[in-house]
């Protein structure tokens, strides 16, 4: 607990995140003084990366050549881009400097090895720089110290949806649909299971690279509400065979990142497959990758690689309860009710929704509950859960950077 006398000035903490999608920067104005339940968000702002800054940080997401150089470049690059959506929000609303008591920052995650013989994590955006450029103080690193205690350092959010779930009585679910899908699971009030969170696998990672390398011309990124999948049929072979990954397979405690779920994964599991159903006839190997394996039925394949990832990982652990689904993948339409079906079979009876059923912004969640953890930083509060990250004991998470 930080010496609230002489830093703990203003009325607001910011929450700051950029996921591995690499789009752009998400801030929260939020709340934490007023005498209501829950945090308030009182604004929000996103400012998108242009497309050389999200070349940039993806081609981190795996090793290359002359990578700290290019790691460490970025990382002033990023924090002056954080500062200046800032001061942007800070404009919106009228505020000033004074006004905020910290800046709760994410960073930009750029390579996550929870499970190396020396686990580390990397999220880059200079806290220092981005205290010195704004003039407010900045609480970040918040993953490090969980992993240090031997924890996974992710996923971080479940104690925040937590709190926002403190009052519910039933069994409720928080899935997060970035570019990595991540679940939190919070059991009905007077249970003896724990609240959980993990990382089920590729949210919209695979879904953008794929549609990115087949519409170069696009002036879209994404496969704007599923449409180009839609067109496609899913190949149930393949299906199956992209559910025996490790990955997937493996039980939680686990977190993963873009460096697992990239275009080359993908590529080496299409080979594979190939290989493996045709190796009697090797001579219509290429023939085949063009026609049973078109690019718009692989598409439909991923969207429901997604989709069966997640809700295999939520029947795991209950038949029914509330699913209330946030981040980018809540807009693709074609997705969610491809989730739906999935989770919604005779066994399983689940009342799926938006955040917005909650009045609460899906997309900005995120950024939320890096303002929550710079409060609980400020306030001693516990802010890991050795449950979800496998550390080996709570602690309060961050470390905090003056002007």
């Amino acid at each position: 607990m930080i010496n609230t006398d002489n830093v703990m000035q203003g009325k607001y903490y910011i929450g700051l995140m950029s996921g591995t999608s690499a789009d752009g920067i998400d801030l929260a104005l939020v709340d934490f003084t007023s005498n209501k339940p829950k945090p308030h968000l009182v604004a929000s702002f996103y400012q998108s990366y242009s497309s050389a800054v999200a070349k940039k940080i993806t081609s981190l997401y795996q090793p290359g050549n002359n990578e700290i150089d290019r790691a460490f470049h970025l990382d002033v690059e990023l924090a002056h881009l954080f500062a200046q959506a800032i001061n942007a929000l800070l404009s919106q609303e009228s505020l000033n400097s004074a006004d905020i008591i910290a800046i709760g920052s994410h960073g930009q995650t750029i390579r996550h090895r929870p499970c190396a013989n020396n686990p580390f994590t990397l999220q880059i955006g200079c806290c220092q720089t981005l205290a010195t450029l704004t003039e407010i103080r900045v609480v970040g690193q918040f993953r490090r110290k969980d992993m240090a205690l031997g924890g996974q350092g992710a996923p971080l959010v479940p104690i925040f949806h937590q709190q926002l779930f403190s009052q519910a009585a039933d069994t409720n679910f928080v899935v997060n649909i970035g570019g990595i899908a991540n679940i939190t699971f919070l059991p009905e009030q007077g249970s003896s299971k724990s609240v959980l969170g993990f990382d089920t696998g590729p949210g919209n990672a695979l879904l953008d690279d794929w549609f990115a390398k087949h519409h170069s011309s696009s002036h879209e990124k994404f496969d704007k509400n599923g449409t180009w999948a839609a067109k496609g049929r899913v190949n149930q072979a393949l299906l199956t065979q992209l559910l025996e990954d490790d990955y997937i397979k493996a039980v939680a405690p686990k977190s993963t990142g873009r460096e697992y779920f990239h275009l080359d994964w993908l590529e080496q599991q299409l080979a594979f497959f190939i290989e493996k159903t045709y190796s009697q006839c090797p001579e219509i190997i290429c023939e085949v990758s063009e026609t049973v394996l078109n690019a718009v039925d692989i598409q439909a394949t991923l969207l429901a690689f997604t989709a069966q990832s997640i809700s295999d990982a939520i029947i795991l652990l209950t038949l029914e309860g509330k699913v209330y689904l946030c981040g980018g993948g809540v807009h693709n339409s074609a997705l969610v009710d491809t989730l739906k079906t999935s989770l919604n079979t005779s066994d399983s009876d689940f009342e799926i929704n938006s955040m917005q059923a909650l009045n609460i912004d899906g997309d900005i969640l995120e950024a939320m509950a890096f303002a929550w953890l710079a409060y609980a930083f400020d306030h001693g509060l516990v802010s890991n859960m050795p449950a979800v990250t496998g550390a080996s004991t709570s602690c309060t998470l961050g470390s905090t950077y003056l002007p």
